[in-house]
């Protein structure tokens, strides 16, 4: 794939997991949010957590999958600091780190807490 069509198609994954978590009560906060660390691809938010969502798009969930790597998720980390320490309730907020994989059909996998944390 050219790079316009992955950028394109990396895009339209984004939308489909913003709708993924609109559908289930989500607020979108943020898309492609630009941090110290790094874009982060959506935040999202319901009653009471902050969620930091992570899309990766590949032919099957595994290959998305395998695309996340130790240093991106350090970027997104520091990139979600800088967002905390903005928003209305600070570092005291509640906040995870979800991975969104998205494979070539558009059928969407959630990946809650991915990181781990």
């Amino acid at each position: 794939m050219s790079g316009s069509v992955c950028y394109h198609a990396g895009l339209a994954a984004e939308d489909i997991v913003a709708r993924n978590y609109s559908d289930r009560g989500f607020v979108l906060k943020a898309a492609r949010w630009r941090g110290q660390g790094g874009e982060i691809d959506l935040i999202v938010e319901d009653a009471d957590t902050l969620v930091f969502v992570e899309v990766k798009k590949s032919r099957d969930f595994a290959s998305a999958a395998a695309r996340l790597s130790r240093r991106q998720m350090q970027r997104i980390y520091a990139s979600a600091d800088g967002y905390l320490g903005e928003s209305e309730r600070g570092l005291d907020s509640n906040a995870r780190f979800d991975v969104a994989l998205v494979d070539q059909g558009g059928a969407v996998e959630i990946l809650e807490n991915a990181f781990g944390q």
